[in-house]
């Protein structure tokens, strides 16, 4: 059953914050019992102090061999956190870390190379259950493990899995990084409808609808987004007459991207020696 070796052995939480509130959220709903859940965080939000009452257990003691721990705090915290966890690696312990630019390698040196480590990029549509999460385990994860994480993971929306770590860095640059960029755009629309003469209030609300809406029926569609494009396009019509500017090979959508993309991952990599 979904959950069952969580329920038995207990789930720990390293951090609480937006992330790990979305994700736990997600997980009670579905059935995990708040009983095998520990989280350790040193600012628990008021929301997390009220599960206490259900049985959750907070900045207390931990089960001393877990079926999980999901390392949710921001990757500057995590050197101060994770030492406190040490006692679990090696062991049967799955370690299941979201931190951005965080490589494997670096958690098995605290935890030690035996442990089964899976790393994970969530992005923040997570917050409302319509998230993607890419993840990719080390050496000593086995399949049951593996979907464990999936399964836990997929409480926020959708999964994918990776062939090798190194494609992390070009995750995190488009789905990771990515709703920033999306929101630029509901920004860039709004902005440009307002100069066209529409309200602030107006032109926000079209843009972001329009958005959300676009994005919804990609999503749903049964043609891929290029069909979607040219059905709303007719020849020498208004949309046209805007895509010839977005789809410019030099100065539209193509060039600055592929360029903010490639930035974007060249700084994951960055981070990651």
């Amino acid at each position: 059953m979904k959950h069952t070796s969580v329920n038995n052995n207990g789930l720990v939480l390293l951090g609480c914050g937006k992330m790990g509130s979305a994700m736990l959220q997600g997980w009670l709903a579905e059935g995990v019992s708040p009983s095998s859940v520990y989280i350790l965080d040193p600012h628990p939000s008021d929301w997390v102090k009220s599960l206490i009452a259900d049985g959750v257990t907070v900045n207390g003691d931990l089960p001393t061999s877990p079926a999980v721990c999901i390392l949710a705090v921001k990757p500057q915290m995590m050197g101060d956190a994770l030492p406190s966890l040490q006692a679990l690696g090696n062991s049967t312990t799955l370690f299941i870390s979201i931190a951005a630019g965080t490589p494997i390698s670096s958690f098995e040196d605290v935890l030690g190379t035996q442990t089964p480590i899976i790393r994970a990029m969530p992005n923040t549509p997570a917050a409302v259950g319509r998230g993607i999460t890419a993840l990719i385990g080390n050496a000593h994860i086995n399949a049951d493990q593996m979907d464990m994480a999936d399964d836990l993971l997929a409480a926020v929306g959708q999964t994918v899995r990776l062939e090798d770590e190194s494609q992390m860095d070009a995750v995190t640059a488009v789905s990771g990084s990515g709703p920033a960029y999306v929101f630029h755009l509901i920004e860039t629309m709004a902005a440009a409808g307002e100069a066209q003469g529409l309200s602030a209030e107006l032109a926000m609300a079209l843009a972001k609808a329009t958005v959300a809406g676009a994005g919804d029926l990609a999503e749903k569609a049964d043609e891929d987004p290029t069909q979607l494009r040219i059905n709303v396009t007719s020849p020498g019509g208004t949309t046209a007459a805007a895509l010839d500017v977005f789809m410019d090979a030099e100065t539209g959508f193509p060039k600055v991207v592929k360029q903010g993309i490639k930035a974007a991952a060249d700084r994951s990599r960055e981070l990651g020696k």
